[in-house]
C-alpha cells in the first residue's frame, strides 16, 4: 500500500503541472466567455462565426473534461487508500493500482497531444510522396512508402484518399498525392517531411545486388474551409485529361481529369480519381488552396530555411530515415537515432513510435 500511496503522491503532482502546462484555468475562462457570447440572442445571426466558436468551445471543454477526469480517478483512489487503512482488502488494493496505471497512461497522452498545439496540428493532411535518386527502384519504393502511410492511416481510423499520382516506368509511383483526414493527421505526419531511403536486393535486378533508393515525403495541413484563399479566375491555367491507372480500375473514360496551374506561384495540382470532372475540380481547387496557405504560412513564420531543409535532394547523405531490409534488417531514423529491427511492422504501418519520438524531441 505504501508504494500505490506514493504513486497518488506523484500522480497528483503530474496533474497539477499538466493544468498548468495546458492553461486549464485560462480554458475555463475562455468558455464562460463564448458561453456568454452564445447567449447573446444575434449569436446565430452570424452563422460562420458562430459554428467557429462552437467549434473552439467543445475543442476546449475536451482538453479540461481530460484532466478533471484523471483528478476524479485520483480522489478515488485516495478515498479507496482510506479504506485500505482502516481494514486490508486485496482487491480494492488491486482495483487502485490499475486506475493509478490508467492515470499515468492518460498523461503520458495528454503530454504527447501537448506536442501538437501547432495551429494547424489538428487538421487532416495532404501527403505528397515523390521519387528520388534510383529509377524504376525508387518508383517502387514510392509504392511501398505509400502503402506504408494508407495502412497507418487504417489503424487509425483516418480516411484517406489517393487524389493524384503518376505512375512509374515499369513500377510503381514516379509521385502520388494522397488526403488523410483525421484529427491530428497533420500533426502526425508532419514528423515525416523529409527524405526517405530503402537499401534491399532489387527484385528488378537479376543479379539480386543490393540497391538504395530514395523517396521525399511532405505534409502539409488539409485545413480545407477554414483557410480564406483567393484564387482569381485569371491566376489560373486549367487542364482536363485522361486519367491513368493499371488494370482499368476506378480509370476515367472521359477526360474529367482536372489540372489547376496557379500562374502567380507555379503551384500545380491535379486529381483523377473522382468520378465526374466537377468532383476532380473541387478537389483540385481544394489542394491548391492548401498548397496556398502553407506558402503564405511559410512567408509569415519566416520559416522558409527549415522548410527547405525539409525539402533536401532526394538522393545519399540527405535521408531522416533509412530502412535497411539487407543484408540485415533495421530502420532507423536519423534526427533521434530512435531504430527498430521490426520491419514488417513498420512496413504495415506501425509508425507512432517514430513520429512521436521526432514530436517529443521538439526539433
Amino acid at each position: 500500500m505504501k508504494e500505490i500511496q506514493e504513486k497518488l503522491t506523484l500522480l497528483q503532482g503530474r496533474v497539477k503541472e499538466t493544468a498548468r502546462l495546458l492553461g486549464i484555468e485560462g480554458k475555463l475562462t475562455r468558455i464562460q466567455e463564448i458561453d456568454a457570447l452564445a447567449h447573446a440572442p444575434d449569436f446565430w445571426n452570424d452563422q460562420k462565426r458562430a459554428q467557429a466558436l462552437s467549434k473552439e468551445r467543445e475543442s476546449l471543454k475536451a482538453i479540461v473534461d481530460q484532466v478533471r477526469a484523471q483528478e476524479s480517478v485520483l480522489e478515488d483512489v485516495k478515498a479507496t487508500l482510506e479504506l485500505l487503512r482502516e481494514e486490508s482488502a486485496p482487491e480494492l488494493e488491486e482495483e487502485a493500482a490499475k486506475n493509478l496505471h490508467a492515470v499515468e497512461s492518460a498523461l503520458e497522452a495528454m503530454d504527447f497531444q501537448r506536442m501538437l498545439s501547432g495551429e494547424n496540428d489538428k487538421c487532416g493532411a495532404i501527403l505528397t510522396i515523390n521519387a528520388g535518386a534510383g529509377g524504376t527502384e525508387a518508383c517502387d519504393w514510392a509504392a511501398i512508402l505509400l502503402r506504408m502511410y494508407l495502412r497507418w492511416a487504417d489503424m487509425r481510423g483516418y480516411k484517406a484518399e489517393i487524389v493524384d499520382f503518376t505512375e512509374g516506368d515499369g513500377a510503381g509511383y514516379r509521385s502520388a498525392t494522397v488526403t488523410i483526414s483525421g484529427d491530428y493527421a497533420y500533426g502526425y505526419l508532419k514528423a515525416e517531411n523529409g527524405v526517405h531511403r530503402l537499401v534491399r536486393i532489387s527484385p528488378f535486378d537479376a543479379n539480386k545486388r543490393r540497391h538504395t533508393s530514395f523517396a521525399s515525403v511532405y505534409a502539409i495541413s488539409d485545413v480545407q474551409d477554414d483557410i480564406e484563399i483567393e484564387v482569381k479566375p485569371e491566376d489560373l491555367r486549367v487542364d482536363t485529361f485522361r486519367s491513368g491507372g493499371a488494370g482499368g480500375q476506378k480509370v476515367n473514360k472521359t477526360d474529367s481529369a482536372v489540372r489547376f496551374t496557379h500562374l502567380p506561384t507555379g503551384i500545380v495540382v491535379a486529381c483523377q480519381t473522382e468520378r465526374s470532372q466537377h468532383q476532380n475540380r473541387a478537389t483540385a481547387m481544394r489542394l491548391l488552396k492548401a498548397k496556398l496557405y502553407d506558402l503564405e504560412m511559410e512567408k509569415k513564420r519566416k520559416e522558409q530555411d527549415a522548410i527547405e531543409k525539409s525539402k533536401k535532394r532526394i538522393e545519399w547523405g540527405s535521408q531522416i530515415r533509412s530502412y535497411v531490409m539487407q543484408p540485415y534488417q533495421l530502420i532507423k531514423d536519423h534526427r533521434t537515432g530512435f531504430e527498430t529491427g521490426n520491419i514488417q511492422a513498420v512496413m504495415d504501418g506501425d509508425l507512432d513510435a517514430f513520429m512521436k519520438k521526432f514530436l517529443l524531441s521538439g526539433e
